[in-house]
């Protein structure tokens, strides 16, 4: 019989399993940002990304103005903050990696808070810290407001290579596949092991084994059905539709947004606005 142990741990995998994909499952709400055109959020978000890269890596006042545009979209689509977060934070050690070296490398002072002296090593890797977020949380609310397939077919019709597309899809698909598998086969192992029994290295590896043997039998599988099916290396988009005027509108608007924060010290405008105000 199906003990209340086994439905426990089903359900276990069921919620991680669904909380790997909920940035698809936002991206099927009905907001104001989930109906732009796909292309239009992927050159804005393209442009935004580029726009932040391009600023020096010792500058971190003109970059805060730029959360703007994860706040508005995060708001306006309606995305959990705190799912959004998570996200984000998950992901973060690959941005302390690369500048946790900085302040043992450059420790020139650039400047005096309170007292305690700044080594421009840090302001570095505060900067890369504060890119990092920015960057991470458009393509993340990007995603959670078009879903990857819809970013996918994005790129197809701006003219990215259908091959590279292709590619991408295939990626994020069977990311779920390899995931399935995975369950199936840790639920199969809890289900015949008791205790610490099936725990061990040796356990692990013959899963990891079976598991490469499982999704090579079952990609060759999908592959023959796709190739029955007429698949020539492309995958077309069933759902077209032309550039509305709004859709236009935002990707103007963002331009404009991103040539002002980057062209204009906004940040020293309001310092020295500040300053003035408080003489």
């Amino acid at each position: 019989m199906f003990s209340c142990c086994d439905f426990n741990i089903a359900m276990t995998f069921n919620e991680s399993y669904f909380s790997f994909g909920r940035l698809d499952l936002l991206s099927y709400q009905d907001t104001f940002v989930h109906r732009l055109d796909p292309r239009a959020k992927v050159v804005t978000t393209i442009l935004f990304l580029f726009t932040v890269i391009s600023f020096p890596k010792y500058e971190i006042a003109a970059l805060m103005p730029f959360f703007l545009v994860p706040v508005l979209l995060t708001t306006l689509g309606d995305i959990p903050v705190k799912f959004l977060l998570n996200k984000v934070v998950i992901v973060s050690p690959f941005a302390i990696f690369i500048g946790i070296f900085n302040p043992l490398l450059d420790t020139r002072t650039v400047a005096v808070i309170a007292g305690v002296p700044l080594s421009a090593g840090w302001v570095s890797f505060i900067a890369i810290l504060v890119k990092f977020t920015l960057t991470i949380s458009a393509a993340l609310l990007l995603i959670a407001t078009t879903s990857f397939p819809g970013v996918c077919h994005a790129l197809r019709r701006l003219g990215v290579p259908a091959i590279f597309v292709s590619q991408l899809l295939f990626l994020y698909r069977y990311l779920f596949v390899l995931m399935e598998e995975a369950m199936r086969l840790v639920r199969a192992r809890d289900m015949r092991s008791f205790g610490e029994h099936g725990s061990g290295m040796k356990i692990v590896v013959r899963l990891i084994g079976t598991l490469f043997l499982r999704t090579v039998e079952r990609a060759e599988r999908i592959y023959s059905a796709m190739l029955s099916r007429g698949f020539n290396g492309d995958i077309p988009s069933v759902k077209r539709s032309p550039l509305r005027p709004v859709d236009v509108l935002y990707v103007l608007a963002t331009v404009v947004f991103l040539a002002i924060f980057r062209l204009v010290p906004i940040t020293g405008m309001i310092g020295s606005l500040t300053q003035e105000l408080s003489k």
